[in-house]
Order: C-alpha cells, then sequence, then structure tokens
C-alpha cells in the first residue's frame, strides 16, 4: 500500500501501484510455487518442524531481515518520546476501567497492593527487555528476541498470542471509550450503540463509534511515527494535570474510614486481582518494537522502558489509594469508577473532567499500541511467517502502513460486537506467558553461546532452568490448591533459590551485553521467571481454554504455511551467507578454481527445499 513499486516483468522495470497485490506479496516462496511443491513441502512437514524447533535465529540475521521491508523505519525517537510514549501507552482502560472492577469483586482497598505486585514484575521484565531491545534494535519485539534465543516456533506461538493480546485490549479499549465519551455527553452507554436483535447476548450492542475511534488512530499512525509521538506527547501532559486533579481533589474528598477493612478478601484477592491488573502494564510491550527507530537505542531505550513504568507504577498506586478513600469499595461503580466516585461525594461536575482525562488516556493506549503491534507483525511478515506484504514499509511515511491498517481493522470488526465484559475476560494470560519466555530468553542468552558453550555447561544450564521453571510451576499450583496449607512452599521456594545459585555458581556466563545490561542476572530474570508463573497460576481455567484453543489454530497455521514459507525464507539467507562468503574468499584468491558460487545446486535464487540441516 502507499506509494508504488518497481517491479521486474522480464522486460525491464514498471511500475506497479501500491494498492495493487499478487501472490508474490502473499506466498512467494518455492514451496508455494505450485501445488506440487506444496504437496513435497507438506510431506517434508516433520523435518522442517524439527529443523524450526531446534534453529535459533542470529542477531545479524535479525537486523539483515530488515532489508525485506524494502524500506527503513526513520530514526527519529528519543528516551523523551519513549517515556511518553510508555505512560501512554499504559494509563488508559487498566487503571480508569479494571481498577474499580478488581477493587470492588477481589481486592478491596488493597488494590494498590495488586499494582505494587504487577508494577514490580512489569519492571523485572522491563529490565529483561531492554537488554534485548539495545542488543537487537529491531522492530520485532519479544518475537525476534525469543527467534535468536529459544528458536523460530516458541517465537511464533508467543508472537500469535501478544498479537491477540493487542487485538483483544484494543478492542476492550475502544469499547471503554464509548462508554466514557457517553458519560461525557451525559448520556448512556447504551444508547450510542445500535441493539441488533437478531445476534447473541454479548454481541448484538453495536458499537460505530468504537469503530469511528480507530479508523482516526489508524490514519495517524500511518501518516508518521514522529507524528503520533508529538500528539502523543501533547495529550499526555494534558492526561497528567487531569490525573493530578484527580488524585488532589480525591484525597480532599477522602475518609479514611473506607480503609477500615483494608483487605477483606485475604492474600488471594490480592494475587487474583494482580494478575488481571497486569492488563494495565501491558503498553510498554509496545515500546521495545520501537528500537528500529530510536535515535540512540543504547541510551534512549533503557531510559525510556526504565522510566516509564516508574512514573506508571506510581500514578497507578496513588489512584488505586485515592478510589478506595474516596467511597466504601463495595460501592465502587465497576464501568466508570473514578467518575461515578466524585458523583457520589457531591462533585458531579467532576465527572466530566475525569470521563475527558480517561478519554484522553485511551486515545493514547489505542494509538501506542496500534504503533507497537503493527511493529511486531511487520517483523513476523520479514520471516515470511506471516505473509511478506505485512512487511511493507511506505518509502514516504517511513511506516508499515499494510500491518497497521490490518492491524486496527481487526480491533476495530471485534470492538464493533463484542462486549467489554467479555473482552476483559480474554487478557493478561499471554502478556504474563511472554514476559517469562522473555526472561528466560536472556538466561539463554547470557549462560549459552552456540559452539562456544561446552556440553556440560549446556547440559548444567538446562539442568537449573528445568528446576526454576517447575518449582515456580509447582508454587503456582499449590498456590492455588492449598487455601491453608504452606508445607509446599518449604519445598518449591527453597529449590527455587538453590536452583538460581546453582545457576550463578556452577554456570559461566558466555556472554556479556556490549552497550547495556539487565543488572544481577541470574536473580533478576529467575525472579521474574517465578512472579510471572506465580500470577499465571492465579487466573481463571476459562482463560487456559481460550489460550489453548488460540495456540492450536496458530499451530494450524504454522503446520501447513508458516513453517514452510519460513522455512525456504531461513534457507535462502543461509544460501546468501555462503555465496557471499564464497565470493569474499574468491576476491581474497582463497578458493579453488573447482569451487564456485552456485555449484553442488546451490543458487542464488531458491533454496534447497529437501531436507532441513540441523
Amino acid at each position: 500500500m502507499g506509494a508504488g513499486t518497481e517491479i521486474n516483468n522480464g522486460e525491464g522495470l514498471t511500475k506497479r501501484r501500491g494498492w495493487m497485490c499478487t501472490k508474490e506479496d502473499f506466498l512467494p516462496e518455492e514451496s508455494f510455487q505450485s501445488w506440487g511443491n506444496y504437496a513435497n513441502a507438506l510431506k517434508q512437514t516433520p523435518a522442517r518442524l524439527v529443523d524450526r524447533i531446534l534453529t535459533r535465529s542470529s542477531v545479524e540475521e535479525e537486523l539483515e531481515v530488515k532489508a525485506r521491508s524494502n524500506h527503513e523505519m526513520k530514526r527519529t525517537l528519543s528516551w523523551w518520546d519513549l517515556i511518553w510514549f510508555g505512560m501512554g501507552a499504559c494509563i488508559g482502560a487498566g487503571i480508569f476501567v479494571l481498577t474499580g472492577l478488581e477493587a470492588r469483586n477481589d481486592a478491596g482497598p488493597a488494590v494498590v497492593l495488586s499494582y505494587v505486585v504487577s508494577g514490580i514484575s512489569a519492571l523485572l521484565s522491563v529490565f529483561c527487555y531492554t537488554e534485548f531491545a539495545v542488543e537487537i534494535p529491531v522492530a520485532g519485539g519479544s518475537f525476534a528476541y525469543l527467534r535468536v534465543e529459544l528458536g523460530d516456533f516458541m517465537a511464533f506461538v508467543a508472537a500469535g498470542n501478544i498479537l491477540l493480546e493487542y487485538i483483544v485490549g484494543g478492542a476492550a479499549v475502544a469499547r471503554a471509550w464509548t462508554s466514557y465519551f457517553a458519560t461525557l455527553c451525559n448520556y448512556e452507554p447504551h444508547q450510542f450503540r445500535i441493539l441488533a436483535r437478531g445476534l447473541a447476548d454479548g454481541f448484538n450492542q453495536l458499537d460505530p463509534i468504537a469503530v469511528g475511534i480507530c479508523i482516526i488512530v489508524c490514519i495517524i499512525c500511518v501518516v508518521s511515527t514522529q507524528g503520533t509521538s508529538r500528539i502523543n506527547y501533547i495529550a499526555s501532559i494534558v492526561h497528567i494535570v487531569i490525573i493530578a486533579f484527580i488524585i488532589i481533589c480525591g484525597l480532599i474528598k477522602s475518609d479514611p474510614k473506607n480503609y477500615t477493612d483494608f483487605a477483606p478478601y485475604g492474600p488471594r484477592g490480592i494475587f487474583k486481582a494482580s494478575a488481571v491488573l497486569f492488563f494495565a502494564y501491558i503498553g510498554f510491550d509496545a515500546v521495545s518494537t520501537m528500537a528500529e527507530e530510536t535515535k540512540n537505542p543504547g541510551r534512549d531505550i533503557p531510559i525510556g522502558l526504565v522510566g516509564s513504568i516508574v512514573i506508571t507504577t506510581i500514578i497507578y498506586c496513588l489512584m488505586a489509594i485515592t478510589l478506595c478513600l474516596m467511597q466504601p469499595y463495595g460501592n465502587i461503580d465497576v464501568d466508570a469508577p473514578f467518575s461515578r466516585a466524585f458523583d457520589a461525594v457531591g462533585w458531579s461536575w467532576a465527572q466530566y473532567v475525569v470521563a475527558a482525562g480517561a478519554l484522553k488516556g485511551m486515545t493514547s493506549v489505542l494509538m501506542v499500541s496500534a504503533v507497537g503491534q503493527a511493529r511486531y507483525l511487520t517483523h513476523i511478515a520479514r520471516t515470511h511467517m506471516m505473509p511478506p506484504w505485512f512487511a511493507k514499509v511506505d518509502p514516504k511515511t517511513g511506516t508499515p502502513i499494510n500491518a497497521t491498517v490490518v492491524m486496527l481493522a481487526a480491533i476495530a470488526v471485534i470492538a464493533f460486537f463484542t462486549e467489554l465484559n467479555i473482552l476483559s475476560n480474554l487478557l493478561s494470560i499471554s502478556t504474563l506467558l511472554i514476559f517469562m519466555l522473555v526472561a528466560l530468553a536472556l538466561l539463554v542468552r547470557r549462560y549459552y553461546v552456540s559452539g562456544e558453550t561446552s556440553n556440560q555447561n549446556r547440559n548444567k544450564l538446562i539442568g537449573f532452568l528445568a528446576l526454576i521453571l517447575g518449582s515456580s510451576s509447582v508454587t503456582a499450583i499449590y498456590w492455588n490448591a492449598s487455601e491453608e496449607g504452606w508445607i509446599g512452599y518449604c519445598i518449591t521456594v527453597p529449590i527455587w533459590i538453590l536452583s538460581t545459585v546453582g545457576l550463578w555458581y556452577f554456570v559461566p556466563l558466555a556472554r556479556s551485553p556490549k552497550l547495556w545490561g539487565a543488572p544481577l542476572v541470574p536473580w533478576l530474570p529467575s525472579t521474574s521467571i517465578a512472579i510471572n508463573i506465580f500470577l499465571l497460576g492465579s487466573i481463571d481455567k476459562d482463560s487456559f481454554i481460550r489460550f489453548t484453543i488460540w495456540t492450536l489454530l496458530l499451530f494450524l497455521y504454522y503446520l501447513f504455511f508458516g513453517l514452510h514459507a519460513a522455512f525456504d525464507t531461513a534457507k535462502a539467507y543461509e544460501v546468501k551467507v555462503i555465496q557471499e562468503g564464497t565470493i569474499t574468499k574468491i576476491e581474497e584468491g582463497e578458493v579453488s578454481s573447482g569451487t564456485r558460487p552456485g555449484f553442488d545446486g546451490v543458487d542464488g535464487l531458491n533454496a534447497p527445499s529437501t531436507t532441513p540441516s540441523n
């Protein structure tokens, strides 16, 4: 889309309009050139699957795939932009909608502790993300990081789930936008929606306003990342002023008696709420995908990511305290908690100020998440796990227009039909899983380098990682299974501690970060793994069922399309590396006359499509 591109039709270069698409834009790989090729590829599925599971990408390959977008993204962002992007991505529907829901149903006034737990987990994940974003400054975010350290297949499953989380989360924010807009206009939300009696309950309140805000956000995001940053920056200043108003004026109308029953649901309620409220921190993941557009990744990314999470956590805690001091937790409105709280204390006019602030916050969340999710899809498409058409970057705007439009179209469709309460039940599980995998990948990155780490140290690393994951998982299971028990923790927690100590003492570091590294390795990523798995154990079983169904659908797509496209592309890259290395040797006079590029079936056009190498 966007500007035209030049193609070679055998008679010279011709101009093709940006909106024109061919099969080559979606399935250009050798496996899809004919039905015979595809049948042959399907026969090789087991061998190719093993190859993709065992094969890890490299930093050099991740940087090389940027060229597959035809044009580079523009480096226009500083650490100041990233801080505002991070705050804009996080402070939205999570704090303005879910705080009231979790305070009333799960945590009571102790919801502030839920935000502390989620904030600590997010901060640990930020340190892990930051090292990767500095060392691998590409648009792929966690997908690129996991592809380098854990392999193609794990990266694809993880990326598919984070895209689902972005789409569902974006749809939830768009629906909430309509609700707060109705409050601002002194109407009920259902008055701004269309009732479709022929559709099932939960899907029959059609929301054209949610679609409209998605279209506006889409236009802003495809025009310019820097323009999006400026709009977000200005809007975030307004937002901070309104948040200050909520905190200061809310505390003026506070009543300490509302804090008398601080934790009515006990520790379990606090952790259950924390698992749900983790959705309020998902935005920083989108910021890490902007590394490719950052002027100085080594300086700007650490300051931007860590700074935005610390500021956001402080704001969340202050707002949660304010809400629960204004009225008893049992009286909190679950749809528009802050607006209704001011109405309840006699400041009816203030609810409109709060609604305006909430609208601004949710608009920023939509903009930043749209920027992030499009870059996820762009980098996935660069590897051909998704059609390369999504990887195109417009030469004029320097933005991935195709990916942006498709992702926001998906958000708009879901937001148009699906009610907020259904969408909110789909959140958090994918996010916690991704953050846990990134922490695991950081440990692999620090302690294992292919071809350098000895088999003995590799086996010790695998053993200690298995113990860390196993003890963390059993702790989460025991927490769910035994409400009063404590003996299990006396076993699982020491195993986790000893496993981390063993990794630190017995396995030598194989790699040190070049520019910026996460501190306290292995303790920081190991703690991140434990906390994320523990919070996963606090999520209801229905979410795990939905997660399993989505993962199975991803696996089917991967087996029939993504696997073969990625395999062909990876082998083509290997051929390119071999050819470039051979050409270099020829230029240096190191190759005999019997060896030349293209010999033994290696040519520069298509990758070998036979049995994969390990």
